[in-house]
């Protein structure tokens, strides 16, 4: 695949704005695992290259488990995720795919069930913010790099 612009070069105030997010996306009192689980698991369905190389790399240097980064996409079916892990990751599909899922009630209930309503504005914003960033990515043809 070829890219096609270097977005960050192409409108700097644009990618100021996102990178603010980002930062504050990044101290949010949200498990450093938990977000990185969410952000690959939101690359896997949005078919993210660069962003699940990248994150796949932080999971790791984070110390999470090869085994749990393999079965990620097939989360429903291991016994390796927490609840509170499976809720983040059922409404991290729900929101990715909203135009199928529309966010049923089963996923807020799961949801409400292992985070507070801060921690599930807060999961919502991180889960938004990492599908802004596969749009940019995938829209535009970001590669991986070497």
């Amino acid at each position: 695949m070829k890219p096609r612009i270097d977005f960050y070069t192409a409108s700097p105030d644009a990618l100021k704005a996102m990178i603010a997010l980002e930062s504050a996306v990044s101290k949010l009192p949200l498990e450093k695992n938990l977000i990185e689980l969410v952000k690959l698991r939101t690359s896997q369905i949005n078919g993210c290259a660069f962003c699940l190389d990248m994150h796949s790399a932080d999971a790791r240097k984070g110390g999470e488990a090869e085994r749990r980064l393999y079965t990620l996409s097939a989360w429903r079916e291991t016994p390796f995720f927490t609840p509170r892990e499976r809720a983040a990751l059922a409404w991290t599909e729900s929101l990715t795919l909203l135009s199928q899922t529309h966010a049923p009630d089963e996923d807020y209930e799961q949801l409400a069930a292992e985070f507070s309503a801060k921690e599930m504005v807060d999961l919502t914003v991180a889960i938004t913010t990492i599908n802004s960033w596969n749009r940019l990515a995938v829209g535009f043809r970001k590669m991986p790099q070497d």
